[in-house]
């Protein structure tokens, strides 16, 4: 009964992240898009948070449910990326490798490390290479720049979340981190 209730919140919480993933997604798609290339989003904020809290194959699949959510969701014209989606899914995985594995004590380190290596694999490498060979070349690299920008603003935002200890104890982010 109990492992029923732990398996219950778990995905719980994975579908809040993912439908949290995909309203953020939706919404920067449609008011902060400044021609497809330039686009402003925070959709990664619940994916890390999900692989830092709940491990990397919860992140992994937030990243890759958020991005088919929000891909069905928004009607795009062109078809569904797998390397973009790749990219969305290593987010969440990379970020919970490093707080399971590499970073373990709870805090700014992790935090930081964990945001800033998953974006750097899955926003700054892999994704440009998907969004390059879909459609937009050589002005893909525009991107990386913004996501050098955008990183640290969702490390930051991260950061201040769960240095609250009423926000860390509602996500789970406290002494006994929870695993899949």
């Amino acid at each position: 009964m109990q492992k029923t209730k732990r398996m219950i919140k778990l995905l719980t919480n994975m579908a809040m992240m993912t439908a949290l993933s995909t309203v953020i997604g939706i919404f920067c798609k449609s008011v902060l898009d400044f021609g497809g290339v330039y686009r402003i989003t925070f959709e990664n904020l619940p994916i890390i948070l999900t692989g830092i809290v709940l491990g990397p194959i919860a992140g992994g699949v937030v990243g890759l449910s958020s991005d088919l959510v929000s891909y069905l969701l928004t009607g795009q014209a062109y078809p569904l990326n797998p390397i973009v989606t790749l990219g969305a899914v290593m987010i969440g995985v990379i970020s919970g490798i490093m707080s399971k594995y590499v970073v373990k004590k709870k805090g700014s380190a992790q935090i930081i490390l964990s945001g800033a290596i998953a974006h750097i694999i899955g926003s700054i490498i892999i994704k440009p290479i998907g969004l390059y060979h879909q459609f937009y070349g050589i002005l893909v690299l525009w991107r990386i720049p913004l996501y050098l920008i955008i990183a640290p603003i969702e490390i930051l935002i991260l950061c201040l979340l769960l240095k609250r200890k009423s926000f860390a104890k509602i996500v789970g982010y406290t002494e006994v981190q929870n695993e899949l």
